[in-house]
């Protein structure tokens, strides 16, 4: 699996297909994360935003591979381990991605409440916000493995679904993504820090749950 991931890591490196999604976010955070704004919403804010991201770098990874490639790389490994690997390798990319602006949002972000009368302490705002990326990174995996093939293989509908799912994942309250976010918005009106752990919980299991079906569709289906 190690290799495997290797080299769908490479493919989506190599490719620069990985500069849009980026890029775009990129500049979602220059436009909404300004120097000196309260940090839990800054965190908030750039959690919301990889959400999508996610879900595009994990359309890229699963569709990069010409189909020849592919072929020899599932009699070699078997689809289900190839196409487990594309999804770590958008997980593993879109993970880093977060990682990062975490760590720019703590090191230009105000850490104060929104009416800046409570003191934010900068350690326990950045694990949950670092818990935040986390559950929007999952969630947008789960929403591009669902719109993608072997599920879709349409790339209108691909695409389409793959947006309408992002979005529903960010705005319906059930969502761990939406929760986790919230979280993060809420608090610091009162400068109040809340662990998402339990969306992160769910989150993961939903990951986990999509994959599978996923990976198990992709030996009948190619």
């Amino acid at each position: 699996m190690t290799a495997l991931l290797r080299y769908q890591t490479a493919l989506l490196i190599r490719s620069q297909r990985w500069l849009a999604p980026v890029l775009l976010y990129a500049a979602f955070l220059g436009i909404g994360v300004q120097s000196g704004q309260p940090v839990l919403d800054s965190l908030g804010y750039a959690a919301a935003g990889l959400l999508p991201v996610t879900a595009w770098l994990v359309q890229l990874c699963v569709n990069q591979e010409p189909p020849a490639a592919r072929t020899v790389a599932a009699a070699a490994a078997g689809s289900p381990r190839v196409h487990l690997a594309s999804l770590l390798a958008a997980l593993g990319c879109a993970g880093i991605l977060g990682a990062v602006a975490t760590l720019i949002v703590l090191l230009i972000s105000k850490p104060v409440s929104t009416d800046d009368a409570v003191r934010v302490h900068l350690l326990p705002a950045g694990l949950a916000g670092l818990l935040a990326t986390a559950c929007c990174v999952l969630v947008g995996a789960a929403a591009g493995a669902l719109c993608t093939r072997p599920l879709l293989h349409r790339r209108g509908w691909s695409v389409a679904g793959t947006v309408l799912t992002a979005l529903l994942a960010l705005v319906t309250t059930g969502s761990p993504a939406n929760h986790a976010v919230t979280g993060l918005v809420t608090g610091a009106r009162t400068g109040t820090v809340h662990l998402p752990v339990l969306p992160l919980l769910a989150a993961a299991a939903l990951a986990a749950a999509v994959a599978a079906l996923a990976c198990r569709l992709t030996s009948p289906r190619g």
